[in-house]
């Protein structure tokens, strides 16, 4: 990509920026039955109809491949693009197909690459990244073409960039698991592919901010025992606004102007990912929101309902989330503060000024946040990194910034990190000086009578 094609990507990525703003919603109907989806794609490239059994294959190995242009908003641009279809493993440990994109840096030479996880957070897979950057315009894509903007600077630098679908084909959000073995195996999916340059010996960066940290967090704690191999070529990750246990997060949210929104799409999506049905314990009200969120974005969700909270949405009797069973079984699931410490270093910003987006919640033993994401269960994370063999833990909080205003000024200081680490030079840590946080124990039910 020489300076006149920089120049051409850049002035497509601004014009559709501008463009977005009244995008076209397009996302295609998918059945949803009993908390679990089936999608449809209407194109082919998304679907495995080989013969051999999914099983058969090893997880990273490439199904189908594609070159096309990059698109921003629908307009193609002089860039390419290789897309992959390739083997995973779903947040149950069964063999599932997903996509990941590869974009390739004139400026490099395939030592380096970041994996960039995306925040596109959406109940439809027609919203993801690889999807929009194939050409698909919808109201929720809107947000991963938007983030060609974070992209630029990357590919300008040297940097390949592999950007998983990190919710897989089924949308499953914020089913953490499912989102690291997603990431895990695009990368391996990118080594396996002559294409991407990309290989053995490429140093990999990991890099995601509020649904994309969701990712990068747990890529960054499955790799040692999912793919020992990948563990050895990350440099780092670095992450903002994390999402750390969900029932702190669910509380947090509850009756905010806008971010409780966020309380059916996390329902919705980690009903799909563990296969359990919650629909028996919501109320007329509940049923209403999930049925009008289940194939939506976090567009469809953020201040909808404001002021909505959960005894809204649940029935009487379960007015207490912790007095359904199969709710704690799944938030236990996803709660990073149970899983294992990364082996590699990391940076974490987080916002604490959710007042600025209407989230006014002092919930006791979970405090206050950026609007979405709780700031005391990300310190304490960090310090647990720290207390468990981590010592190059960078955490940083913004006491004066929010979930959206935070992400700017996490951004560049989160690039300048990896910068670092690919350098070569030794990690900082705030080990020893990260203020207390919450406990992360697992959540206990609570029993009705």
């Amino acid at each position: 990509m020489n300076r006149r094609t920089s120049a051409l990507l850049s002035t497509a990525i601004v014009t559709g920026v501008v463009a977005a703003a009244a995008p076209t919603a397009t996302a295609a109907p998918n059945a949803v039955a009993q908390g679990t989806t089936t999608a449809t794609a209407p194109d082919p490239f998304y679907r495995y109809v080989g013969s051999k059994p999914l099983a058969a294959y090893r997880p990273g190995d490439v199904l189908k491949k594609r070159t096309l242009n990059y698109h921003v908003f629908g307009i193609p641009t002089p860039l390419k693009a290789i897309q992959l279809l390739y083997r995973t493993t779903d947040a149950q440990g069964r063999p599932s197909a997903n996509v990941t994109t590869v974009v390739r840096s004139q400026y490099g030479d395939g030592s380096k690459a970041v994996s960039y996880q995306s925040f596109y957070d959406s109940l439809s897979p027609e919203d993801g990244p690889s999807r929009a950057i194939a050409g698909n315009v919808s109201l929720g894509g809107a947000i991963a073409n938007a983030e060609s903007l974070i992209l630029a600077p990357l590919l300008l630098k040297g940097y390949d960039v592999v950007i998983p679908d990190t919710e897989g084909q089924n949308a499953d959000f914020a089913a953490g698991p499912e989102y690291g073995t997603n990431t895990l195996d695009s990368i391996r999916a990118a080594i396996r592919t002559e294409e991407t340059r990309l290989h053995a010996g490429t140093k990999f960066g990991l890099f995601g901010y509020s649904g994309g940290s969701i990712a990068t967090n747990w890529t960054s704690v499955l790799a040692p025992a999912y793919a020992p191999e990948l563990n050895k070529q990350l440099v780092g990750f670095a992450e903002g606004g994390l999402l750390v246990a969900p029932a702190h997060n669910l509380k947090y949210v509850d009756g905010a102007l806008a971010w409780n929104g966020v309380i059916p799409m996390a329902l919705i999506g980690v009903s799909r990912s563990y296969d359990i049905d919650l629909t028996p314990y919501l109320s007329e009200k509940g049923l209403e929101v999930v049925k009008d969120l289940e194939h939506g974005s976090i567009v469809d969700a953020l201040a909808h309902h404001p002021g909505m909270t959960w005894k809204d949405m649940a029935k009487p009797e379960y007015k207490d989330p912790n007095s359904i069973p199969p709710f704690v079984a799944a938030v236990n699931k996803i709660n990073l503060g149970q899983a294992a410490t990364p082996t590699i270093p990391g940076f974490i910003g987080q916002g604490n000024a959710g007042w600025l987006e209407g989230t006014f919640n002092r919930p006791p033993g979970i405090g206050t946040g950026d609007g979405v994401m709780v700031a005391g269960d990300v310190r304490t994370l960090a310090r647990q990194y720290c207390a468990t063999g981590n010592s190059s833990i960078k955490y940083e909080q913004y006491d004066l910034l929010s979930h959206v205003g935070a992400m700017p000024y996490w951004a560049v200081r989160a690039m300048a990190w990896l910068d670092d680490r690919f350098a070569g030079k030794a990690a900082p840590t705030s080990c020893g000086r990260i203020p207390a946080g919450n406990s992360l124990e697992p959540e206990k039910p609570t029993v009705t009578r």
